[in-house]
């Protein structure tokens, strides 16, 4: 696989999905730390139903300082629709509490950091380094990992290994917006069981495309 097949992928996914990584992200949030905490909710969910959860959240505990003294039943009636919601109820105000006690309240920028909070791992830590910091970072989940595979440009199964694939083939200044780009073309088009090659704009430069298509 040549830098070209990248470049190649990377415009017509320009071209498709238009925008900064702040734009592509289709979390709701105000400030880093509401965002961090969204992304968390968001495992294994959708990010409609953590919008409709971080919409009460926010508006009750809108900082880590008063999310990190609320009454975890409230937080986890609140989160219940985004699934393992006494869980994640738990992960994030023990996250709150430690970004007070730690970090003055605000959100470390620096990947190193952001990983040692609760439920934060390199994907969470680069979803928020990319849109609310402009910072680079590729998160990648389970729709880029897919992508990536079907495209050519990883044979990795392994997230840390394909992140640092993409960012040795990328600009750093696209690590985000390409990451988020693959996202939306996974959810629309390129979906887990029935990826619709027919109709799909990549399917010319894509190695998993049946052959009457590219």
């Amino acid at each position: 696989m040549g830098r070209q097949h990248v470049e190649q992928i990377a415009k017509q996914l320009e071209v498709l999905y238009p925008g900064d990584a702040k734009t592509l992200c289709a979390l709701h949030f105000e400030t880093p730390f509401q965002l961090l905490v969204a992304t968390v909710l968001s495992a294994q969910t959708t990010d409609a139903a953590v919008n409709a959860a971080t919409h009460v959240l926010f508006a009750r505990y809108p900082t880590p300082q008063e999310l990190a003294i609320a009454d975890i039943a409230n937080v986890a009636e609140i989160v219940y629709s985004t699934g393992f919601y006494r869980t994640k109820a738990n992960r994030i105000v023990e996250l709150a509490g430690q970004i007070v006690d730690r970090y003055q309240g605000e959100v470390p920028e620096q990947l190193e950091e952001l990983t040692t909070l609760p439920g934060v791992g390199r994907k969470t830590a680069n979803v928020v380094r990319s849109v609310c910091f402009g910072l680079p970072g590729l998160p990648v989940d389970t729709h880029v990992a897919r992508l990536s595979n079907r495209l050519g440009l990883s044979s990795s199964q392994n997230a840390e290994v394909i992140e640092q694939e993409l960012c040795g083939l990328l600009p750093e200044s696209r690590w985000g917006s390409f990451s988020l780009q693959l996202i939306l073309h996974g959810r629309r088009i390129c979906r887990a069981r029935t990826p619709s090659c027919f109709r799909c704009e990549l399917a010319p430069s894509c190695d998993s495309a049946p052959a009457s298509v590219r």
